[in-house]
């Protein structure tokens, strides 16, 4: 075996790093996409509604998988797997017995072939059971082994891959590195094509998901492009045995929450990969990772939704029957508006997540900004839920289960929640960069006929027909937005009630997209720079999608729980008012003061404001490039009976 040298971290320049991602990214719009239009100022119910519903076989199939779920969730001992740091080998035994690692496999290839609503679903029952759980499952199926290879695998992968995967063997997704997070263009590992067509692969990865226990790995590697120029290389995805030589698993990452979550770090060293486990092709890597996200990501809002419902059953419990000065405390207005602001959101949260799925079951819709969204909403309003949960609960809000139970009380694990919460809010895409991820797609639009304009690169033909596109689009768009059904009195009137709100939500579609084009027209080219109007940007989209998800769903539903109703209300009535300052702020804001401020702060401008605490261990730095040698290797994983 070659020894190779450690792999050298690309150092690319910003224009180069972009070129990576917008090379990445799926380009065309070739279905429908409710979210796409919205940014657009069109407010396409036809898209949404009538409410979309599961087939009867699907229904079928997933209830019968939620009943065997239920009994596996119920006998699972979550304070085990937070005291101990480790899922049991009897709850994998179990898992393992239902088919829980194949509820998203083909039954073709040995699996309960769900839904995407039954298998998020599911994930929300077993995540309630311990969060660890839900980020066992999720990572094994939706973005390890078995989606790519299910999405872009050839007859003879899925054929050797799935019925491993649905029969129980784990697998997990390596993308991450110690100094790459959501820049793919510093990849480092490598992957060194051989004489006989088989890869050569060197370099770490980090926070890998599973990787203790995994049988199989997805890796994202960078091929070099051939001397001859027959290949221009790229980053590729490869499916890779855990078992090969070579590779270590040299470290169990511990962290905040999730205690019971199997997260590696893991070290390929000439490890061999042979060409028949290329997914689709070289360079095509990360066009697999961002495909396989689009429908991936709804797994972790299915987390975020399990947490808000025991949040709120939790609230309500307790508010009912504590009482102080003489009243229950959730008849105080500053407890009732926290209990409103949860029961309404827990309602938009599923809400989003059910209408999300049922757009991918049905295939007919792009779904990447409305997939995109619901991540970014449940995972920043779970949390602003749970952090309200710890507020009612107060002093008991703060103290452990085991705490609690010691002393007779219901050991309801509210701190637990809290921490394994927070990181929903950076998994799969941290909110920062969901922010700029749903701005890119949502300008789509605008780029395809103006991007030439304000490209640097572009030349000055370009350009031209660039302003030629351009006026023909914006003659066309513009005088769309000055008015629509939401100023006409008595439109909307099928949804009742909620009509007045329905008709806000159209308004303020297109006031919403005025602004964007606005922030196009003053600052160009320099729009990628203004993150923080593009976050309130995405924000008032996220609300407004919420908002129609409610809407929707409370009509389709009125015979058969008109209590959503009143949710539904509520929860516009909430959102509106967010959404009011969220335009405020677009406009007149601190952002250029903070931009100037942290730029001193980096430059070691307010260094005194450090001093007088102690700090830690100064001499180790923030990103390690310690490189341990063979004889400092120690292999952590874990093997499953």
């Amino acid at each position: 075996m070659t020894t190779t040298t450690r792999p050298q971290q690309p150092n690319p320049t910003a224009r180069e790093a972009r070129k990576v991602a917008e090379a990445a990214r799926e380009q065309a719009w070739s279905k429908p996409s409710f979210g796409k239009e919205l940014f657009l100022g069109r407010l396409r119910l036809d898209l949404i509604d009538p409410w979309p519903s599961p087939t009867p076989e699907d229904r079928h199939r997933g209830e019968a998988f939620l009943a065997k779920a239920r009994e596996v969730a119920d006998r699972v001992d979550g304070r085990r797997i937070e005291r101990e740091a480790r899922i049991p080998d009897e709850t994998f035994a179990e898992l393992t017995a239902i088919g829980a690692f194949g509820m998203k496999i083909p039954t073709e290839y040995g699996g309960v072939g769900l839904s995407h609503l039954y298998y998020n679903k599911s994930l929300t029952l077993f995540g309630s059971a311990n969060p660890s759980l839900g980020a066992l499952l999720s990572a094994h199926q939706s973005i390890g082994v078995p989606q790519p290879v299910k999405m872009f695998g050839s007859a003879e992968q899925k054929e050797r891959f799935l019925p491993r995967t649905a029969s129980g063997e784990v697998s997990a997704f390596l993308l991450t590195e110690p100094d790459v997070g959501s820049d793919p263009a510093r990849l480092a590992t490598s992957a060194d094509p051989q004489p006989d067509g088989s890869f050569r692969l060197n370099g770490v990865k980090l926070w890998a998901t599973n990787g203790t226990v995994a049988g199989l790995f997805v890796v994202m590697a960078r091929v070099p492009a051939s001397e001859d120029g027959s290949s221009k290389g790229g980053i590729t995805a490869f499916v890779v045995e855990a078992n090969s030589p070579g590779i270590t698993i040299e470290n169990r990452n511990a962290f905040l929450g999730l205690r019971g979550i199997e997260n590696a770090v893991v070290r390929f060293h000439d490890v061999a990969v042979p060409a028949e486990n290329v997914l689709t092709g070289v360079g095509r890597g990360l066009k697999i990772a961002l495909a396989t996200l689009n429908t991936g990501r709804l797994s972790l809002p299915a987390m975020c939704v399990g947490a808000a419902k025991w949040c709120l059953h939790v609230a309500r419990g307790w508010s009912a029957e504590r009482v102080q000065w003489g009243r229950r405390i959730g008849d105080h207005e500053a407890i009732a508006a926290k209990l409103a602001f949860m029961a309404a959101t827990t309602y938009a949260l599923e809400s989003m997540l059910d209408l999300s799925c049922m757009l991918a079951d049905d295939e007919s819709n792009d779904i990447r900004i409305e997939a995109a969204l619901v991540k970014l909403y449940t995972s920043e309003m779970a949390w602003k839920i749970a952090d309200d949960l710890v507020q009612v609960r107060g002093g008991r809000g703060y103290e452990t289960a085991e705490s609690l139970e010691a002393r007779g009380e219901r050991p309801a694990e509210v701190e637990q929640i809290l921490r394994d919460l927070r990181i929903n809010r950076i998994f799969e895409g941290a909110t920062e960069i969901m922010h700029l991820l749903i701005a890119r797609e949502a300008v789509d639009t605008h780029l395809a006929v103006a991007g030439d304009i304000i490209d640097p690169d572009a030349d000055l033909d370009a350009k031209a027909r660039a302003v030629g596109r351009a006026a023909g689009f914006y003659a066309g768009w513009l005088p769309t937005l000055v008015a629509g059904a939401g100023v006409v009195p008595g439109s909307y009137a099928e949804f009742g009630s909620l009509a007045g709100h329905v008709r806000w939500l159209e308004r303020t579609s297109r006031r919403l997209a005025l602004n964007i084009f606005a922030g196009m027209a003053r600052w160009r080219g320099r729009l990628e720079h203004r993150q923080a109007f593009l976050g309130r940007a995405v924000d008032i989209g996220a609300e407004l999608y919420a908002m129609a998800a409610c809407c929707v769903r409370a009509r389709a539903e009125v015979d058969t729980h008109p209590e959503n109703v009143d949710l539904s209300d509520q929860f516009c009535a909430q959102a509106r008012v967010r959404v009011d300052a969220l335009f405020r702020a677009l406009w007149h804001n601190t952002d250029a003061g903070d931009r100037a401020l942290a730029k001193k702060l980096l430059e070691g401008r307010f260094v005194r404001l450090e001093d007088g605490v102690r700090h830690i261990r100064d001499h180790l730095p923030w990103v390690s490039t310690w490189v341990p040698g063979p004889s400092q290797r120690q292999d952590v994983r874990r093997r499953l009976p």
